[in-house]
């Protein structure tokens, strides 16, 4: 899962940012409303935390934005006034959920699980590939009936797959995607998850459902007869 946080009290930011990192998620900081503009249109996200008091744009006008351009990822605002009317305006120009200034992470934490979780077309409550199924809410994944134990990177590479099954993602797109623009470890670190992934989601099955296309990326295959070849 993909996060874009913009906030521009540093300290705020890099400890909303640690703690969704702590959970698996990828996040990626802006400290500008312009910024947090640009990055929301050029990144596909899984969902914004969003200030309002920014030192550019404020961040009505962020989502304003955001929203005009075609962009309906959930968005949830943070934002140290209560008044009811700064909520309504959030709202009315199509904030998902508010949280107010100060708040607890464990209470963030949980409104972004639900509102990543709340279904629709393109995000269903669960995933479902085969007999394989993953719950971003619950954080569960299971082989049928038998559960599967995940790290939080190796959850969130297997929801990635899951969202694009059948389809070929280069090292690239997933390295961007699972992790975020700051990481500047060895870029085989997606070679070596796509090794764990393997060892939990097909060896212990007798599948090959995570396949290597060579020269291009890797697929999940959507169907049986797909899990059979190499």
């Amino acid at each position: 899962m993909r996060v874009l946080v913009v906030e521009d009290y540093p300290r705020m930011a890099k400890l909303v940012r640690q703690g969704l990192k702590e959970e698996g998620y990828a996040v990626d900081l802006a400290s500008t409303g312009q910024e947090g503009v640009w990055l929301a249109s050029e990144t596909e996200y899984d969902a914004i935390v969003l200030d309002v008091m920014l030192p550019d744009l404020d961040g009505f006008e962020v989502l304003r934005r955001i929203r005009g351009s075609g962009r309906s990822q959930p968005v949830l605002m943070l934002t140290a006034r209560d008044a009811v009317e700064d909520r309504v305006r959030g709202l009315d120009l199509g904030a998902d959920d508010y949280l107010i200034k100060p708040f607890s992470f464990a209470e963030l934490l949980a409104r972004l699980r639900a509102l990543v979780r709340r279904p629709s077309e393109e995000r269903p409550p669960a995933l479902i590939v085969g007999d394989l199924r993953l719950d971003p809410g619950a954080h569960s994944a299971h082989r049928g009936t038998i559960p599967i134990d995940l790290t939080p990177t190796e959850f969130a590479l297997l929801e990635y797959f899951m969202r694009h099954a059948g389809e070929v993602l280069s090292r690239t797109k997933l390295l961007e995607h699972v992790w975020d623009f700051a990481y500047e470890g060895d870029s085989n670190v997606v070679n070596v998850y796509i090794g764990y992934l393997r060892e939990k989601i097909d060896r212990p099955f007798g599948l090959r459902t995570l396949q290597t296309i060579r020269g291009v990326g890797y697929r999940l295959a959507v169907d049986g007869a797909d899990a059979t070849s190499s």
